[in-house]
């Protein structure tokens, strides 16, 4: 019987661990996709306040102040465009990757419901079994 039980709980430790290691596979992915395009958005943003602050310190008059105000409105328009983008890009990525995470714990839950279930039944039989001696 102790055979049977170490057996038993041998078979569930090595699921629990392949489940841990394909969440852990698919939460790390999820992670470096993430910081990708945040380094990325932050690239972008930065590039376009850096090119419009030297245009800022090119302008020697007042009227190339005057027209640089639109233009720092539409840099400003576009960085938190590409930062609202990013996060949905974020927020989706992550749903997909959760969503992934869940399949597989409930994939785990099933398989380990089945092998209980089945050996419950066993057990049933078997004890059916010793009463009727």
């Amino acid at each position: 019987m102790s055979f049977q039980f170490n057996e038993q709980f041998a078979a569930a430790s090595r699921q629990f661990a392949d489940a841990a290691a394909q969440i852990n596979h698919i939460a790390l992915d999820n992670l470096q996709s993430m910081i990708a395009l945040n380094v990325s958005t932050f690239g972008d943003n930065a590039n376009a306040t850096f090119a419009f602050a030297s245009e800022a310190l090119d302008a020697r008059d007042l009227d190339s102040m005057k027209a640089l105000w639109p233009k720092g409105a539409q840099i400003a328009r576009e960085n938190v465009e590409r930062l609202v983008g990013t996060g949905q890009e974020v927020m989706g990525r992550a749903v997909k990757a959760h969503e992934a995470i869940a399949e597989i714990a409930k994939s785990h839950i099933e398989t380990t419901t089945a092998d209980v279930r089945a050996e419950a039944e066993k057990v049933a039989k078997a004890a059916s079994k010793t009463t009727k001696r």
